[in-house]
This record gives structure tokens, C-alpha cells and sequence, in this order.
């Protein structure tokens, strides 16, 4: 097995997810996070297991197993598409095709090669190993055509297969919490916000819209164990989540989204507030659920 993922701690990285976006950490004394005084490295909540994390953790394996099955399913078309010279069916099924896997995007850092090879960005990686759906992105909206591009949309369409194979087989095993959730606050205040991200396409909103359920399909399972210890927060957190989805309600169109081109600095002002916060109320949660 070349990857280890969807461990437990792994799943509490979620929690940080919003708290990135190019603001600052929260400050809120249950939300700050412990250094260690040997390193002097800022560390996330040491969280022990117990049954009730553990089924939490199980469950949320379930949950990316299912958008795995789903991402295969959607990215089948696509590859198809692309492979038949057919650009605008091609672009069409691109952004669906994204969302799957940017609901599991929370756990991305954790599956190995998988995830640049999927979903790596220009510059990301060195230009002659760039591949998966970007790379194909590019070759859609800025050239308009997918000459060039079968070789790596069959190359996408293996590695889903593969990574939708593996998982199934994968067992849950501590991670470094650390780690990961720093390349996940990384991963996610480079370039949600700003339309980086889907530079090309402007399909940013499918993938925040994408962002957010996959977060919160992981507080959910960790909802009852933060309840009990503070329901308020609880109740908080989910308030947060009803305000997201609000904010971006108004640019739904049918079943998808406007261009994230429509959004100017104001609207998208007003969207980073929204997320800050919910990033707060998430990040206290990680504290509520730490075992001294």
C-alpha cells in the first residue's frame, strides 16, 4: 500500500480548513494553538482516541469512499470527452467532474502522489510531470482544444481508479497532525479566495461550494462529541455553516454557478467574511476535543 490516509488525526485536521484563506489565526485563548517548546513549532490539539472519535473517523472514511466512487463515475465522461476532441462537452463536465474530489480536499495532503498528480496546478510541479484535470483545464479554456491532451486525461482517469481502489483497503493510522494540517492551511489560503485556483475555467465556486460540504460532512461526525462538551459552540459552528452556504446561494445558476469573473473585490470580500467566520468557531472546536 503506497499511501496511509484518513487516520484519525488526519480527520481532526478538518477543522482548520477555512481558518486559511490569507487571514490571521484565531486568537481566542481555547483556539490558540501550543508550541512546542523544544522546536519551537506551533502544534494543532493533541487529541486522544476514544470510541466515539473512532466511529466519527470510520464514518468519514465511508463518507470519501463514496465521493471516490462518485468522482470516478463523473470523471469518466470527461476523459471520454476529451479523448473524442469534444471541447465543449469537455467543459461542460469539468467542473462536476471537480467536486468529488474537492470534498475530500481536507484530507488531499494526505494521499501521497495522488494528489498532485490529480489536481496539481501550473507551477506546481516541474512542467514536464504536470498533468490531471489543471493541466487539461488550460488546454480548454486558453487554447480551446484537446489536442495533446489524451495521454493525460487516460493518465487522470487511472489514477482515480486507483485511488478509488485503495481506499477501500486502507485501516485508520495516526498521522502527523502537524504536517498536515499546515499544508492543508496552505493548500487552501493560496488561492480559494482569489480564483487561483481555477485559473483558467473561473470555476472557483463549485470548488469552495465542494470545500465546505466536504468540511462539514466531517463536523458532523464530530458534532456529537463537541456538543457534549460545549454545545454552544455546536450550535455556533453549524450557524456558520448556514451563512456560507447563504453567501453562496445568490451566485448559484440552476445546478451550477456563475463564472467566479462575476465576483468583484467586494463580492468576494463578503464571502471571505463569511468563511473567517465559520474558521473561528472550527478552530475552537479542535480545543474542545483536546484530552489533557
Amino acid at each position: 500500500m503506497r499511501h496511509s490516509v484518513l487516520s484519525l488525526l488526519t480527520l481532526l485536521c478538518l477543522i482548520f480548513l477555512l481558518q486559511g484563506c490569507g487571514r490571521p489565526m484565531v486568537t481566542d485563548e481555547r483556539a490558540a494553538e501550543s508550541t512546542d517548546e523544544t522546536t519551537g513549532e506551533t502544534t494543532g490539539p493533541d487529541v486522544e482516541s476514544s470510541p466515539e472519535l473512532e466511529k466519527a473517523a470510520d464514518a468519514y472514511e465511508e463518507y470519501v469512499a463514496g465521493e471516490l466512487v462518485l468522482l470516478e463515475k463523473r470523471t469518466k465522461p470527461f476523459v471520454d470527452a476529451v479523448i473524442a476532441g469534444d471541447v465543449e462537452r469537455a467543459k461542460e463536465l469539468y467542473a462536476p467532474a471537480r467536486e468529488p474530489w474537492e470534498r475530500i480536499e481536507p484530507i488531499a495532503a494526505q494521499l501521497g502522489d495522488y494528489d498532485p498528480e490529480i489536481d496539481a496546478r501550473e507551477g506546481d510541479v516541474p512542467a514536464d510531470e504536470w498533468g490531471g484535470f489543471h493541466r487539461i483545464e488550460k488546454a480548454l479554456w486558453v487554447k480551446g482544444t484537446t489536442d495533446g491532451q489524451k495521454e493525460h486525461a487516460r493518465k487522470l482517469m487511472e489514477d482515480v481508479e486507483h485511488l478509488r481502489g485503495e481506499i477501500g483497503e486502507l485501516e485508520l493510522e495516526p498521522a502527523d497532525l502537524v504536517t498536515g494540517s499546515v499544508e492543508l492551511l496552505n493548500e487552501v489560503s493560496a488561492g480559494k479566495i482569489t480564483g487561483e485556483e481555477e485559473r483558467y475555467s473561473h470555476t472557483d465556486l463549485y470548488d469552495i461550494q465542494a470545500n465546505v460540504e466536504g468540511t462539514e460532512a466531517a463536523f458532523d461526525e464530530l458534532k456529537p462529541e463537541v456538543a457534549e462538551e460545549d454545545s454552544a459552540l455546536a450550535n455556533d459552528v453549524e450557524e456558520g455553516f448556514d451563512q456560507v452556504y447563504e453567501e453562496l446561494d445568490q451566485y448559484r445558476r440552476g445546478d451550477g454557478w456563475v463564472s467566479y469573473e462575476q465576483l468583484d473585490e467586494s463580492d468576494r470580500r463578503a464571502l471571505s467574511q463569511k468563511v473567517d467566520a465559520l474558521a473561528e468557531p472550527l478552530s475552537q472546536a479542535g480545543q474542545v476535543l483536546e484530552k489533557n
